[in-house]
């Protein structure tokens, strides 16, 4: 991986719009190449052809197992550390069955690091340069492996990456100044920064990552036999300035393999309003049916296609420690197996536009709480049994008149302003209650949904937990985070009046926002925008 510095954000663009007029990528000209003019396009290219890669080798493991344990294989896995940040989000607690939910990150990297890559997404400009994590996908698998969740996220979302430290050199990555693309954070040290920066926005406990680059996309795709698509009408992606894949399909159901399948996947002009959103679409459906390919297709009984699409597959791969293995990938595979496809959901991040990125919306924040609290995002859940109580922390809270606590109003929203002098009536509350030492702290004004309260490290866990207990704070609202320095109390903007506490009750269906797909869905169409249909 490459480690060098990261650059900035208009020296991206700039050297992206001259590889974009130097070089050219894969297409279905006559000279077999594509002319791609705006440098934005080029680096939206990077497609769920990953996710698709990492999906192909575990649920193809199961089919031929016996050709997944050489010892090459294992040899062909690259690994790098999963978290580089300084927050540890805490691990869920496990359910009434003991059971716990799995977090993958998937990670799509633009790296131009071999001849190959460079041939399918890149240009010479760009051979070596510092990777971006232009495809960002959360496969979350249910405690009690009955359902799938997979939340992507576009690659111009504006958010603040943590500060990071590579365990390879040391080299500290400070947090940015402000927000930026979040798919810079590949080059603040390697994958475990953009897992940080995932944790930090959605407070999700992720458990492995899983990052692919360009080789292996066109050949898998062959491997096994070709992933149905459709068009409701005829599309070539070409405008008359050279931009598109290349892609030309009639309109109905075609299945798609080698190139042909990667410009399906890099596909923005022609889909829906030409947005990476609408590529991010059809991304979902290629996949959807590829895992439907994956589990049906008899062809991946084949020894050799299997032994082809686990060579490629794994040499496309870098992996976290705990999944360095094929046997661990193997084993992965046969969690990811027990979910029926009627039971996976595709969504995508709930977004607005800031100019030409996009931010989170409150929508965003809905979805991120059904994951981490572990809520099927197609609504099907069985009546769950309660959660177990969570173990004693292991250090007792302090008396209440030692133990300190930083209250901040959080009540701002997006339409009502700061409600004026929640911190000091709530931190009022307190030191009447016995908690003498408590303080407003007007000098941060945070934005929170619900009323948290913060804890740094676990020796005030009990402190946080007794603070929550006196006023009526559900104990899921206890959140561990290196944030902030001590006992930290946040008013929210469910609490915006009064000084008792009454949880909102909980909306725990699925945002429209979020566009979800059910992976079962094979009726999914992709609508071609006019200007890019043919007779």
């Amino acid at each position: 991986m490459t480690r060098s510095g990261v650059q900035g954000e208009d020296t991206q663009e700039e050297a992206a719009a001259a590889s974009e007029r130097a070089e050219a990528v894969r297409g279905d000209g006559d000279n077999g190449v594509e002319e791609a003019k705006d440098p934005r396009p080029r680096r939206r290219r990077r497609a769920l052809r990953w996710t698709a890669v990492l999906i192909a080798v575990v649920l193809a493991g199961s089919a031929g197992a016996g050709y997944l344990y050489y010892e090459h294989l294992n040899d062909n896995i690259k690994q790098d550390a999963l978290n580089l940040g300084d927050n540890k989000v805490a691990a869920p607690t496990p359910n009434a069955a003991g059971q716990t939910p799995l977090n993958i990150l998937v990670i799509g990297s633009d790296a131009r690091d071999s001849e190959e890559n460079q041939q399918l997404g890149g240009a010479r400009e760009t051979f070596g340069s510092t990777p971006l994590a232009d495809v960002q996908m959360l496969v979350h698998l249910s405690a009690d492996r009955s359902n799938m969740s997979v939340v992507s996220m576009p690659r111009d979302t504006l958010l603040e990456i943590p500060r990071c430290t590579d365990p390879d050199d040391g080299t500290v990555y400070p947090a940015s100044e402000g927000r930026v693309m979040t798919n810079q954070s590949l080059g603040h040290g390697g994958p475990g920064c953009t897992v940080a920066t995932w944790q930090e926005l959605t407070g999700i406990h992720i458990d492995h990552f899983v990052m692919v680059d360009f080789a292996g996309v066109v050949s898998m795709a062959d491997a096994v036999g070709g992933v149905p698509v459709c068009v409701d009408a005829n599309i070539h992606s070409r405008d008359g300035q050279g931009h598109g894949s290349g892609l030309k399909l009639a309109k109905g159901t075609h299945p798609v393999k080698g190139e042909q399948a990667l410009q399906w996947l890099r596909t923005r002009y022609g889909f829906e309003d030409g947005s990476d959103l609408a590529r991010a679409k059809a991304q979902h459906m290629y996949l959807n049916s590829m895992v439907r390919v994956l589990r049906e297709n008899a062809t991946l009984s084949s020894p050799n296609r299997l032994r082809r699409l686990a060579e490629e597959a794994t040499e496309a791969l870098t992996v976290d420690p705990g999944l360095d293995s094929v046997k661990k990938l193997y084993d992965l595979s046969n969690e990811l197996r027990t979910v029926k496809p009627e039971r996976i959901t595709m969504t995508t991040m709930p977004n607005r536009y800031v100019g030409a990125r996009v931010e989170p919306t409150e929508d965003a924040e809905q979805l991120f709480r059904l994951v981490r609290e572990d809520i099927a995002l197609d609504g099907k859940d069985a009546e769950k049994k309660p959660d177990a109580e969570p173990e004693p922390p292991a250090d007792p809270a302090a008396p209440d008149d030692e133990l300190a606590v930083q209250v901040r109003n959080g009540t701002r929203t997006d339409e009502l302003g700061t409600a004026p002098g929640r911190a000091n009536a709530i931190a009022g509350l307190l030191v009447e209650r016995g908690f003498t030492k408590a303080v407003a702290d007007p000098s941060v004004l945070p934005s929170e949904d619900r009323t948290v309260i913060r804890y740094p490290s676990a020796d005030l866990e009990g402190d946080a937990r007794r603070v929550a207990k006196s006023l009526g704070v559900p104990a899921s609202s206890v959140k561990r985070s290196t944030a902030v320095s001590g006992v930290t109390l946040v008013v929210g903007a469910d609490w915006r009046e009064g000084t008792a506490y009454r949880a909102p009750g909980s909306d725990d269906s699925t945002p429209e926002s979020a566009e979800a797909l059910n992976g079962a869905d094979e009726s999914a169409c992709m609508h071609v925008n006019p200007a890019f249909t043919w007779s």
